[in-house]
């Protein structure tokens, strides 16, 4: 029986059942990576939305999702590259020493997930607080499997890795149903200071949003050099605490205008704290 035509002593029909081969499964491949993937985003979609509409926590709809991304896709990638031939066996051991390598490099990013789960268990913070860590303050719009997503006042958007947030101090603005406002009025060291307490208690007290059941407050913080500076505090609902501060401001400063009492210019108020 003739031979058919060789090349490099193989002959050419075998070269071309071997390309086609070869061909089938590098589509194959590609089509399981491009389905898989795609079908992964439908099942994360999926999952969001069952767990949204069972009023889970924002921040676990946003941990499972990614996570469940991640895993369904590192599975379409093990498939895809299965496709090929790769002896699986051998593949998993390279993968297993290639992530041994990568966790012992990328030790921090295993201690982001931990931080993750802890922040989920634990709850110091939630989707929507507002909170400061890290020297950051902001509001929180995610928390995904490696890091925590803040907004700023000014629309920046901060990304915070979860371990050092979950181990670091967190301030969490928004915990409590209310918040405390004070301010610091300067005035002269001559001004009747129970008329001044008067007229500023009625004032605070006429406002609607200034909470009645914790009394508002104004009392001497101290006595200086040319100057008497009064502590100023009221209570108010944590959801207007930052709007409140300023319409507080401006009551104690018309109030002050209107009845013709002056402000001391002396440098010694303390500092606003908010």
């Amino acid at each position: 029986m003739a031979k058919g035509k060789e090349i490099f002593g193989i002959e050419y029909s075998e070269i071309q059942d071997l390309l086609v081969q070869i061909g089938t499964n590098i589509i194959l491949a590609i089509v399981i990576l491009v389905a898989g993937f795609w079908i992964s985003n439908l099942v994360t979609n999926a999952i969001r939305k069952v767990l949204k509409k069972s009023n889970t926590d924002e921040g676990l709809v946003t941990f499972m999702s990614s996570a469940t991304s991640l895993v369904l896709k590192v599975m379409v990638v093990v498939s895809s590259i299965s496709q090929l031939g790769v002896e699986m066996t051998s593949f998993v051991a390279l993968l297993g020493a290639i992530g041994l390598a990568i966790g012992m490099a990328f030790s921090g990013t295993l201690s982001n997930f931990a931080g993750g789960i802890m922040i989920l268990v634990l709850k110091p913070f939630k989707v929507n607080d507002r909170i400061m860590a890290q020297g950051e303050k902001g509001v929180v719009r995610e928390i995904q499997i490696f890091n925590t997503f803040l907004h700023t006042d000014d629309n920046k958007v901060v990304i915070l890795p979860n371990g050092p947030v979950a181990n670091g101090n967190i301030i969490n603005f928004t915990k409590e149903a209310t918040r405390r406002i004070e301010c610091f009025v300067s005035l002269d060291v001559d001004c009747d200071v129970e008329k001044v307490k008067v007229l500023i208690l009625d004032a605070l007290a006429n406002n609607k949003d200034v909470l009645k059941d914790k009394a508002p407050f104004v009392g001497v913080e101290g006595m200086y050099t040319g100057a008497m500076v009064l502590t100023v505090r009221v209570w108010v609902k944590t959801e207007i605490h930052q709007a409140m501060y300023y319409v507080v401001t401006d009551i104690l400063n018309q109030t002050l205008r209107e009845n013709g009492i002056h402000v001391s210019n002396v440098p010694t108020t303390p500092p606003v704290k908010k």
